[in-house]
């Protein structure tokens, strides 16, 4: 019982803790959910096609996109039947020449009334629920980005962009960490064609956590023998992302935009397609049909992975599976609205998650003579 009663405590905390300052697996990962719906709905491949504020997530070298005006960017998004919820905004401020463009980011995932077990179990056995309280797990990053354009012309455009991002995580009171990373990114585009590269946490990144675990507690994971956490440090390796994308002319007013991206990392061996040693290569597929830049169908494909056949009850036989999505979006005048339709790649019970995003431009007012 008194294993039991701890157990959803030390899951809670399960992901913040860390016992070593080597490269951490998987860390941060609330930073590769995705941001806007238009990217989500492409299968996350996004490093050479985006031209929005949300560049500052995806390439912050494609923010010279953004000319003339201010833009907003607002998204919202909510996974395990409203458990977790994920927000992003973003403002892209063209500066007065429109070749350097600096852009602010916010992203936040949490996971709210997480219960807490610790004290449900008293000393004699006794069960006393008013014992359980409730706290929140989030996870907060702030990016500063600046693109700047440094080659212009009709067949070929050169763009570089960076990111300096400060990420904050929070377990209730018991722990918290800061951490600060770069991004770098470069994008090459022509008439019909775009090649875009991200290096993310170029300098690596990290986060370093502390914890306050009061006497009562310590006691508590003292019996239920469950370690005490101690200060820690946890360091995100690099990513590198290479995508290209192409834009096919269908008719005059009806164009598909095609990308592919590869995301690879450097944290040993991941559940993808390429799976080696350090490096691993995870592949993402997207499209979009635009009809006269103002209606939008989209749709993609991304999270290659081998799991078990759920038919084979032998639980031998493995079988790919992946994350669809589906989307769409409108343009009307200077704001445009999309949608993202997409599961978590689970084959016996799907999760599906519904993400709406809003972009506008701010257009300034014209001074009166």
């Amino acid at each position: 019982m008194k294993k039991r009663y701890s157990l959803l405590t030390a899951v809670s905390f399960l992901l913040c803790m860390t016992a070593s300052a080597q490269f951490t697996k998987y860390s941060n990962e609330f930073l590769n959910i995705g941001a806007g719906a238009r990217g989500m709905s492409m299968g996350n491949a996004q490093v050479a096609s985006v031209t929005d504020g949300t560049a500052g997530y995806w390439n912050p070298a494609a923010l010279v996109y953004v000319k003339d005006n201010p833009q907003l960017n607002l998204m919202h998004a909510e996974y395990f039947a409203g458990i977790g919820k994920y927000d992003y905004a973003s403002l892209v401020l063209p500066l007065k020449d429109n070749r350097r463009v600096l852009g602010l980011s916010l992203l936040r995932f949490a996971v709210d009334d997480i219960p807490n077990t610790v004290f449900l179990v008293q000393p004699d056995g006794t069960i006393n629920f008013s014992n359980i309280t409730t706290f929140s797990s989030a996870d907060y990053a702030f990016l500063v980005s600046l693109a700047q354009q440094v080659k212009a012309g009709p067949d070929k455009n050169i763009s570089l962009g960076v990111n300096a991002k400060i990420i904050h995580r929070t377990a209730g009171n018991f722990a918290s960490s800061w951490g600060f990373g770069f991004d770098a990114a470069a994008l090459f585009a022509g008439r019909n064609w775009k090649f875009g590269i991200t290096a993310k946490d170029v300098t690596t990144t990290f986060n370093a956590w502390s914890f306050s675990i009061d006497q009562p507690m310590r006691e508590v994971f003292y019996v239920t023998n469950n370690d005490i956490p101690v200060k820690s440090t946890e360091i995100t390796a690099p990513q590198l992302i290479l995508g290209g994308a192409y834009n096919f002319k269908l008719s005059r007013k009806i164009s598909l935009m095609a990308e592919a991206d590869l995301d690879i990392t450097f944290d040993g061996k991941r559940d993808v397609v390429f799976s080696s040693n350090p490096v691993s290569i995870d592949p993402k597929v997207g499209l979009e049909l635009s009809y006269n830049n103002v209606f939008f169908v989209r749709a993609g494909v991304n999270n290659f992975q081998q799991a078990l056949d759920d038919r084979d009850t032998t639980n031998q036989r493995k079988v790919w599976i992946y994350q669809p999505s589906v989307g769409a979006g409108f343009r009307i005048g200077d704001v445009q609205i999309d949608y993202a339709f997409t599961n978590l790649a689970n084959q016996s019970n799907p999760l599906y998650t519904h993400v709406f995003s809003l972009k506008v431009d701010l257009k300034k007012k014209e001074k009166k003579k």
